[in-house]
C-alpha cells in the first residue's frame, strides 16, 4: 500500500486529507503536536483498515522538525505523498502580535515545508513516483500580512518545484482555498460568524477537487468557483484597490470582534 506523511491532521483539512487518502487506500504517518488527538485519529483510520504511524513533533522546533526529516528520507520505508498542511494565524496585524509569534508562523508555514520537501523529493526522484500537495491559501494572491505573504511563498515555491520536477514522474501543488469551515479562524481568535455563507468551503470538496487537481497536474488548485474569480480578479486589480479592501476587510472584522 502506498503511504502519505500529513502534517496538522487532527482537525480541519489536515484530517480532511488523513480520511480521504485513508479511504484511497494510503496507509498514514500522522504528525502533529497533539499527542492524544492524534492517537484517537490513527485509532479512528485504523478502524477502517490502514496502517496509522503517530510523530509528536512541533514544526517551530528544528528539532523535532528534523525528526520528521528523518523519516521522509528514510529509503526503507518510502513515503509517497507529502501534505504540507500545518499552520496557524495570529489573528492581529503584524504590528500589533510579537516578533517571536511572527518567527513562529514562518518556521511552520515557510521553513518546515521546504524542509519536507526537500527530505522527500531525493527517494520520490528515485522511485520516479510522488507526490507533494502544499496547503496554501487565496490570501497568497491578495496584501494579507504576515499570513498571505508566508502563504505566497508556498504558493510560488509550489509552482517553482512543479517546473523543476516536470517529467520526473513527481508532482508538486499548492492548494489555495478560501474560508474553509475548520478550528483555524477560532484559534486564530477571528469572528467570522457573520461572513456570507457563499465564501465558506466544506472541507471534503476542498480536499477532493485538490486531489483531483493534482491528478490533472496542476501547479496550483483554487476550489470553487467563487475564488477562482476572486484570484482572476486579484491578478488583475491595481495593487491599490486590493489594498484598499484589505483595509476595509480588517476594519470590518475589528467591529465584528
Amino acid at each position: 500500500m502506498p503511504t502519505a506523511l500529513v502534517t496538522g491532521p487532527t482537525s480541519g483539512l489536515g484530517r480532511g486529507f488523513a480520511e480521504r487518502l485513508a479511504s484511497d487506500g494510503y496507509d498514514l504517518v500522522l504528525v502533529a503536536r497533539d499527542e492524544a488527538r492524534l492517537t484517537e485519529l490513527a485509532a479512528d483510520l485504523e478502524n477502517v483498515g490502514v496502517r496509522s504511524e503517530v510523530i509528536v513533533a512541533d514544526l517551530a522546533e528544528r528539532s523535532e522538525l528534523a525528526h520528521v526529516e528523518s523519516r521522509l528520507a528514510d529509503r526503507t520505508r518510502p513515503i509517497d505523498m507529502l501534505v504540507n498542511n500545518a499552520g496557524f494565524g495570529v489573528g492581529r496585524r503584524f504590528i500589533d502580535s510579537s516578533v517571536d509569534q511572527q518567527q513562529m508562523l514562518i518556521d511552520v508555514m515557510v521553513t518546515a515545508v521546504m524542509r519536507l520537501c526537500h527530505a522527500s523529493i531525493p527517494g520520490m526522484l528515485e522511485r520516479q513516483r510522488g507526490d507533494l500537495v502544499n496547503v496554501s491559501s487565496v490570501a497568497s494572491f491578495l496584501p494579507f500580512s504576515p499570513y498571505g505573504a508566508a502563504k505566497a511563498w508556498v504558493t510560488s515555491f509550489s509552482q517553482g518545484l512543479a517546473t523543476e520536477l516536470h517529467g520526473t514522474g513527481v508532482r508538486a501543488m499548492a492548494l489555495c482555498p478560501g474560508f474553509v469551515r475548520t478550528e483555524f479562524h477560532k484559534r486564530a481568535g477571528i469572528n467570522v460568524d457573520r461572513s456570507n455563507d457563499t465564501w465558506w468551503l466544506d472541507v471534503d470538496a476542498v480536499v477532493q477537487e485538490g486531489l483531483r487537481d493534482l491528478r490533472r497536474g496542476k501547479s496550483v488548485s483554487v476550489p470553487s468557483l467563487a475564488y477562482k474569480t476572486l484570484v482572476t480578479g486579484a491578478r488583475v486589480l491595481p495593487p491599490e484597490v486590493l489594498r484598499r479592501s484589505e483595509r476595509f476587510r480588517r476594519a470590518r472584522m475589528t467591529r465584528q470582534v
